[in-house]
């Protein structure tokens, strides 16, 4: 076992692991099933750089396997600087090791080990040449012991050892002086590991969209291609495909974009894209290009040409409408780029950025970017919005409510310079805590003396008496409780095919905007019962779908005000009442019909007469 004289004179008992084994599958649990690739790929490119020469990354499968034993077995070869034999066994078999300088904001050593090896536990070829010479390790996991490790070689002369010298039969063509080639065995010596995985989006493309959707831009002086096509899904062997140049999201961008820029955030870069509607030979950027990386709306984080925290469909969607894409949020893109400094790393499974070794700040990049909306993403959003010459359904609502608005108790304060109040200065309310009343003001450093109080949630709780007594005056004041609703629809594009589908509506609570789904089968199917009646009456279509969408929409905002009565009390959490605003809580709020139906017959009569009247 090491031991260490440092300069103190004491020596060290250096620390060891135990079980390498459980720890890689542990590590490698962590890890996106596709992150070897990134893994991989990131290598060969620091291999490159080190050239100062323009060099090749080429994904395929590997030909010898194939001609000797009909496997296609993955590969990925790039001409970067290559490794000897020796450095080989060094960097690949000690876990963080890299032949990269390392730190915590670059290499750490163990990415390809982690993702590569524990789901190739069949084992994974390296293949290496330097100075025009070439050698050879095989890393796998060893059944009986369940430890990973190099393979062990018997030489011709009795000797063993743990790398081979290889002919150049082996050597891929595009590899000349040096390069590397890494195989890949899968789970069992007879896997395919060509083929493409179950939680591909992509499968004749899988390689292709990952690497374009993981890199913003792919160095200059590089380039990646990977095999695309029918093999990738076992198709016929005679059709081998094609190979395809990796060009990055930020190509897509800047080719299919209408409009683009960047809004300074707290210690970061927000990038903002509007995709557009047509490309160069008229058909939609966004179906062409599905297939090959992230074509539709999303957000990410970009750090050192990387996207992490990718968020695509509807979790995408619901982040764009938090940045203020309330509208056309399918053709948006949001990359925010933190400032880089100590504080700024991944965590060791490079899925997502910690800043301080907490999340990204999202919410507060959301609310920043949203108060600075840029001109042309407003006037984009404004664009995509469904048509605002239909009727006002809530001023009717106001106007039946008005009489009970008494009900929806949502009295808030905010500061004024006399108020009568003390606001806890925190702009947190406890639990069932009243305001405090009659308190005497005094300096911010002296605590506020109390003449009256009134029990509240967290009486009991000792650790009260230290609660902050001082606070802004401030005024009782009433918002405005009514959110704003808009009816979104496939039809005029102001919802896409994924945002609330079969749902009734979504609620954005930091906007107080209630989106409902026009075509929510709900609501269609209770204004094609009433055309059974009213249908033939000139007209009658719309004032039936009209007067159908207000009670509903009544429906959903009396929940919505409801429930925001709600926040901050004692039994109530933030997160029980963001449940009981979800887009399922919304749709059981309307599955009640009896009520709504009565509602509509009765104004439909005093619109356009009575059913009897209509079909006499």
């Amino acid at each position: 076992m090491a031991s260490q004289q440092p300069t103190g004179g004491h020596r060290l008992l250096a620390m060891t692991v135990n079980n390498i084994g459980f720890l890689l599958d542990r590590l490698g649990q962590d890890c996106h099933p596709l992150q070897f690739i990134r893994e991989l790929t990131k290598n060969s490119i620091e291999a490159i750089e080190r050239t100062g020469e323009h060099g090749t990354i080429i994904w395929d499968y590997e030909r010898v396997a194939f001609e000797l034993d009909g496997l296609r077995k993955l590969c990925i070869i790039d001409t970067g600087d290559g490794m000897t034999g020796e450095e080989m066994v060094r960097f690949i078999n000690q876990l963080s090791s890299s032949t990269s300088k390392q730190s915590l904001q670059g290499n750490y050593g163990v990415g390809a080990k982690i993702t590569a090896a524990t789901r190739n536990p069949a084992g994974v070829s390296y293949f290496s040449w330097k100075n025009g010479i070439g050698s050879m390790i095989f890393l796998f996991r060893d059944e009986l012991t369940q430890q990973y490790g190099l393979k062990q070689w018997e030489r011709a002369d009795g000797t063993w050892t743990h790398f081979l010298p290889i002919e150049d039969d082996v050597k891929p063509e595009i590899v000349e002086e040096h390069g590397t080639m890494v195989v890949l065995h899968g789970t069992k010596p007879t896997d395919d590991t060509l083929l493409a995985p179950d939680i591909s989006p992509a499968p004749r493309r899988w390689i292709t969209r990952y690497l374009n959707s993981r890199y913003f831009h792919i160095p200059e002086n590089i380039t990646i291609s990977c095999r695309e096509g029918n093999l990738l899904v076992g198709g016929p062997a005679d059709d081998i495909g094609t190979r395809r140049t990796v060009l990055g999201q930020g190509e897509y961008l800047r080719r299919y974009s209408t409009a683009a820029g960047s809004v300074a955030l707290d210690a970061a870069t927000a990038h903002w894209w509007i995709i557009g509607d047509h490309t160069e030979d008229n058909t939609d950027p966004i179906e062409k290009y599905s297939r090959h990386l992230e074509a539709r709306g999303h957000t990410a984080a970009l750090y050192q040409n990387e996207l992490y925290e990718l968020m695509t469909r509807r979790a995408g969607m619901s982040r764009l409408q938090q940045f203020g894409i309330t509208f056309g949020y399918d053709r948006v893109v949001i990359y925010v780029e933190p400032q880089t400094d100590a504080r700024l790393t991944t965590n060791t499974a490079r899925t997502s950025l910690l800043l301080g070794n907490e999340p990204l700040p999202w919410d507060d990049w959301a609310v920043e970017f949203r108060s600075n909306l840029p001109v042309e993403l407003k006037t984009f959003v404004e664009s995509r919005a469904p048509d605002a010459s239909r009727a006002d359904h809530l001023k009717s609502i106001r106007e039946r409510l008005k009489a009970i608005l008494d009900l929806y108790k949502v009295s808030r304060y905010r500061p004024v310079t006399d108020g009568q109040l003390g606001i806890d200065g925190n702009g947190l309310t406890r639990g069932g805590r009243p305001a405090i009343t009659g308190g005497t003001r005094t300096p911010s450093d002296t605590p506020v003396v109390r003449e009256q109080t009134r029990p509240g949630g967290k009486e009991g709780n000792i650790y009260a008496l230290f609660e902050r007594k001082g606070g802004p005056p401030g005024e009782k004041i009433q918002p405005d409780m009514f959110p704003k609703v808009s009816w979104v629809s496939v039809v005029d594009g102001s919802r896409s095919d994924e945002f609330i589908e079969d749902r009734a509506a979504k609620y954005l609570a930091d906007q107080n905007h209630l989106h409902v789904n026009a075509d929510f089968r709900v609501f269609r199917d209770m204004t094609k019962r009433l055309l059974q009646n009213y249908g033939q009456i000139a007209g009658a279509e719309s004032v039936v779908e009209d007067t159908v969408r207000a009670w509903f929409e009544q429906a959903l905002v009396e929940a919505v005000i409801g429930v925001q009565a709600l926040r901050n009390s004692k039994h109530w959490s933030a997160h029980e009442v963001d449940r009981a605003l979800s887009e399922e809580a919304l749709t059981a709020c309307v599955m009640q019909r009896y009520h709504i139906y009565l509602a509509v017959k009765r104004e439909l009569g005093a619109k356009i007469g009575s059913a009897k009247q209509a079909a006499a």
